[in-house]
């Protein structure tokens, strides 16, 4: 028997008055952050939850966040964190395709109306019959049935909770990722495949209960929820909860906090070395405690890895992973040799081999698709056995990336086989968008590319054939992916075309579209 949540009760036990989260001007303990858990878990399972039912959290870095994400696993509940940009048309088919019983949702601010958002998506869901409001102003009223104040949840429920056991290999998360089909899918990550993670990400950093950890990444993402949050509530760290990444705050944190670890995708390692002058901290200070960082999500120009470096003298540790893999597979060790530009070597348990087009192994330093077996590859996709056959044929998850051994058995990860576009550390899916467009009245044909960015990574463009006689604006083309998709997935170049080049089955290429 095996429940995730161990990962906190264990903490909770040992160092039950360290602080674990520190929230701006609040720091709660680790025996704290245990009972607000147990309040949750109560509140949830006297609402009708039942174990096994899957319960949808839709927050920002708020420690709301972490009781909640723990309460619903001591309930033997499935987790299901979701980007908050995400519109009111993508949750809906995330609640409907997982079958949630409820969500836990931050209302939101003026310029993001999350609630609002999850709120249209439950009114239309099929399962998701139970929402609670994080409300964030005073102002915030509900007039809806299956609506109810987050507050409710912890109000008049017991401090303590008796944890409901599961199986090592119950799913205790589901992390929808998008697919070249344009829908995503829910990789099923279970208690042992997490718990195994964590470990790694805790034994590979080295963290202590001495550390302080910058949390900064999304918390509904892989990389800041497993590497960050659950390796540094396993080893009893200090969380410095910040609610969303911005450069300035992150450093100025790094210098009042002592910070001692941090992690990021590139683009942030780049926004930290330009926001230095600005943020007029004491980087001696904060080089002085900082004594490792990680960095994932997509490679990490050489450039900007030196200058960090150098700058802030302090290694950068590059590591590779994905949702369907819990997420750690590959990362550059403490005390090894380190090869920037690599993303390092699997990590214990892991096997990793590149395979050529018809799956056979290839030699050291040719490419092909990389594919992994072991302890953190997902259950499957769930409620999608055709996604499920095809990912894990042969035994092996096939990760839709391309990539190469070298001869000391480091990992490089070359390019990926199905055209994503990673735009500041988040993954867009082409076929989405294109979708998406199409349903515009004046665009005929639409591909869409990334195109390289110094800043993000890469930016998205979109390469559009109007209907004849169509008089239709960048502008309005914006604005109109705006309104119907999550705000990091929308084109912010647009380029008109007579045509688009095509092969002779009438498939775009877009190889000619990225060379021009």
């Amino acid at each position: 028997m095996l429940n995730l949540s161990a990962t906190l009760e264990y903490s909770a036990k040992t160092n039950p008055d360290d602080p674990a989260i520190y929230f701006s001007n609040k720091v709660f303990s680790y025996n704290e952050v245990n009972l607000m858990a147990n309040k949750i878990a109560n509140g949830l399972i006297n609402s009708g939850i039942k174990k096994g039912d899957k319960v949808a959290l839709c927050c920002p870095n708020i420690p709301q966040f972490i009781f909640s994400y723990f309460a619903i696993l001591k309930a033997g509940c499935v987790v299901l964190p979701f980007n908050v940009l995400l519109k009111n048309n993508e949750i809906e088919f995330i609640l409907n395709d997982s079958q949630a019983k409820g969500i836990i949702c931050f209302e939101g601010t003026p310029e993001l109306a999350i609630a609002q958002e999850a709120m249209q998506a439950v009114e239309k869901s099929s399962f998701c019959k139970k929402m609670w409001v994080i409300k964030s102003s005073e102002s915030f009223n509900v007039n809806n049935k299956n609506v109810f104040d987050f507050s409710s949840l912890v109000e008049e429920s017991k401090d303590d909770f008796d944890t409901i056991q599961c199986s090592s290999e119950d799913t205790a998360i589901i992390l929808y990722t998008s697919g070249t089909t344009g829908k995503p899918k829910g990789a099923e990550l279970t208690h042992s495949n997490v718990l195994l993670n964590s470990f790694i990400g805790k034994d590979l950093a080295q963290l202590q209960k001495t550390d302080r950890v910058i949390m900064s990444l999304p918390l509904f993402h892989v990389y800041g929820q497993v590497v960050m949050m659950l390796s540094s509530i396993l080893s009893g760290s200090s969380l410095i909860v910040l609610p969303r990444f911005d450069p300035i705050e992150v450093l100025k944190a790094m210098e009042s906090f002592k910070a001692t670890v941090f992690g990021g995708v590139p683009t942030m390692y780049w926004a930290l070395l330009n926001s230095l002058d600005e943020s007029k901290v004491d980087i001696n200070i904060i080089s002085k405690n900082l004594r490792v960082c990680s960095a994932g999500g997509s490679s990490l120009p050489l450039e900007v890895l030196q200058n960090f470096e150098k700058k802030f003298k302090v290694p950068i540790l590059e590591g590779y992973g994905l949702s369907e893999t819990s997420p750690g597979i590959t990362f550059n060790h403490l005390g090894r040799q380190r090869k920037p530009g690599s993303v390092g070597q699997p990590v214990w348990g892991i096997e990793i081999k590149i395979l050529d087009e018809n799956d056979e192994e290839v030699q050291t330093k040719d490419t092909g698709e990389i594919v992994v077996r072991g302890h953190a590859v997902m259950k499957g996709y769930y409620n999608n056995v055709d996604g499920t056959k095809n990912a894990l044929r042969g035994g092996w998850f096939h990760t839709g990336d391309i990539g190469y051994y070298d001869e000391d058995g480091y990992l490089y990860i070359v390019d990926r086989v199905k055209d994503m576009i990673i735009r500041g550390g988040y993954n867009v899916y082409p076929r989405e968008l294109e979708e998406v467009l199409m349903k515009h009245k004046d665009i005929s044909l639409v591909a869409v590319i990334g195109v390289p960015h110094d800043e993000w990574g890469e930016e998205i463009k979109a390469c559009i054939v109007l209907k004849e006689g169509a008089n239709c604006s960048k502008e309005d083309i914006i604005n109109f992916a705006k309104s119907n998709i999550a705000a990091y997935k929308y084109p912010r170049l647009i380029e008109f075309f007579d045509s688009l080049p095509l092969n002779a089955t009438g498939k775009i290429l877009k190889t000619e579209l990225r060379n021009l």
